[in-house]
Formats: C-alpha cells, sequence, structure tokens
C-alpha cells in the first residue's frame, strides 16, 4: 500500500513550490492571452511567452490551470494535496501527449520541445507537493506514521 505522510514537516516549503508553479503557469497564461489574443485559438505559428510557444488556446488552459492551483492554495484544507495531485499528472501527461505530436498537423497546443520540458517540470513540481501536502489530526498523521513502520 502506498504511503503518503499527514502533516509532513516540509508541507510548507512544498506549498511555495507549488504556489510558485501556479504564479508561473498563471503569468504564463496572461501574457500569452495577451500576446495571442485577436488569432485563432490553435494557431500553429511562432507566438512566444517566457522562452514557450503558445496559442490562444493553450493560453487560456493555463490562466484556468494557475488561477485553479493558486485557489486550491489559498482554500488548503487538502483541496491543495488534490488539485496538486489531479494537477501534476495532468500537466505530465500533457506534455508527454504534445511530446507525441511536436512535429505534426495535430500539435494543437503549439507546443515546442521547451514547452514539453517545462510542463514536466510543473507536473513534477505539483505532484510532490502534492506527496507531501495531505493534512489531517494529529491522531491520523499518528495512525498514518505507525502504519508506515509496519503495526497493523
Amino acid at each position: 500500500m502506498a504511503h503518503i505522510p499527514v502533516n509532513h514537516h516540509l508541507r510548507p516549503v512544498y506549498r511555495v513550490l507549488a504556489g510558485i508553479a501556479g504564479l508561473y503557469v498563471l503569468l504564463f497564461g496572461v501574457l500569452g492571452f495577451v500576446e495571442t489574443s485577436g488569432g485563432p485559438a490553435f494557431e500553429q505559428g511562432t507566438a512566444t511567452v517566457l522562452g514557450l510557444r503558445t496559442n490562444l488556446a493553450f493560453s487560456v488552459a493555463s490562466v484556468i490551470a494557475g488561477g485553479a492551483i493558486l485557489l486550491a492554495l489559498f482554500v488548503g484544507r487538502n483541496l491543495d494535496y488534490l488539485v496538486n495531485l489531479v494537477g501534476g499528472i495532468a500537466f505530465l501527461v500533457a506534455g508527454m501527449a504534445m511530446m507525441a505530436l511536436l512535429r505534426t498537423d495535430a500539435n494543437f497546443l503549439n507546443f515546442s520541445m521547451a514547452t514539453c520540458v517545462v510542463s514536466f517540470v510543473v507536473g513534477m513540481v505539483l505532484f510532490s507537493a502534492a506527496l507531501y501536502g495531505r493534512t489531517g489530526s494529529v491522531e491520523a498523521a499518528r495512525s498514518e506514521e505507525a502504519l508506515r513502520h509496519g503495526a497493523h
């Protein structure tokens, strides 16, 4: 059985890292929206923001994702754990899928290899934050720790 710690002592560090990742994604999305507004949503052009290629659809998706990450971070109460877990997996899957479509007409989000790498990095930061982001009562933390050490 997998072990995900409750009330890990490095939780604040991982929350800060998730916040930085969320801010980066939100900033990228806003700047990308400004750069690509007025153009076709799925254009495969040369528009770049922060060194990464983008289009209007990818910019809007980035604004939504960054906003969701930051909102969940501020709400807390294990919502940030769930959003980071799902978001981390989503960024990893999106990076892998778009890497498979890089040199095709199906590259609808206008990814480049650098964009795939950044997607992997953001995904790993969010996924790591999720692994150490669960909170609970002192009793739940003790129970989880006892389970981790082999007590059944």
